[in-house]
């Protein structure tokens, strides 16, 4: 293990850069760690507005006053976490880890199946819910399913299975969550943060509407233009009817990253 003159020297890299991932690296960058995450191409965040991964279409973004940039290579890494942003790599192989050889990685893309990671990669390797086993590919496993033992460390075994049903808020699970019906082009019909009723048009692809089946707010919309597939998460509506929380992280999202900030701890701070 690489010797630290201090805990804020420490190297953190998190694979995805979606809802969960964001707010984990948002609560270990305001903590004084250093940062980056990586992603893929093309992301479909539906959360975009507290999702660092829109700095790969945009080049940057904000969420709750933390800056992510766009970075076109590893090298760039350490220059923009100096200058007090958190860089975003698109490179959902890893290859970055070759030069910039992290202390700590933490899949966070959620993918419910591990997509090659295992405990040589780095001196703690930290997966999120389903898909490793602690132990064996990962060091520390973080169950992710909202309930009692949300945010829980697991040092043996496996998160709990998914379980395929959304989490619960006000008493509504897979009728807030809005899919694509067909293959093709998204557009959306509303925006971020707008109330809808139930039965109004949300979206559309290929002329096809995507209907909100309960009153709330839009709080989750894949981005206007995008090429999407049938069965695509395309949207959330949040019954709370409160549209700041449209824009702030969520309680899950910071949970998480109480949890990565525990494992480091755990791991370093002796």
């Amino acid at each position: 293990m690489r010797l630290h003159s201090s805990l804020t020297d420490l190297k953190i890299l998190v694979r995805g850069a979606g809802e969960q991932a964001t707010g984990i690296a948002h609560r270990l960058f305001r903590s004084h760690l250093r940062v980056a995450l990586t992603e893929i191409a093309e992301p479909l965040a539906v959360r975009r507005a507290v999702s660092f991964c829109e700095a790969v279409w945009d080049g940057t973004c904000r969420v709750e006053g933390v800056e992510a940039r766009r970075v076109g290579g590893a090298a760039e890494l350490d220059g923009v976490i100096d200058d007090g942003a958190i860089p975003v790599l698109v490179d959902p192989e890893l290859s970055c880890l070759g030069t910039w050889a992290p202390d700590v990685l933490l899949d966070a893309t959620l993918a419910k199946r591990n997509l090659g990671l295992h405990r040589d990669l780095a001196p703690l390797v930290v997966g999120f819910g389903p898909g490793f086993e602690a132990g064996a590919d990962v060091d520390v496993v973080v169950e992710t399913n909202r309930g009692h033992d949300l945010g829980r460390l697991l040092f043996e075994g496996c998160a709990e299975a998914n379980t395929g049903i959304p989490g619960d808020t006000a008493g509504f699970t897979v009728e807030r969550v809005l899919r694509a019906p067909c293959d093709g082009r998204f557009e959306a019909l509303t925006e971020l943060g707008d109330a809808v009723a139930a039965g109004q048009g949300v979206a559309r692809v290929e002329g096809r509407e995507i209907r909100a089946r309960i009153p709330g707010v839009v709080r989750g919309l894949l981005r206007h233009g995008l090429r999407v597939t049938e069965g695509l998460k395309a949207g959330d509506i949040d019954p709370r009817g409160r549209r700041e929380s449209c824009f702030t992280i969520s309680e899950k999202a910071r949970a998480l990253g109480g949890s990565a900030l525990e494992a480091i701890l755990l791991r370093f701070n002796r």
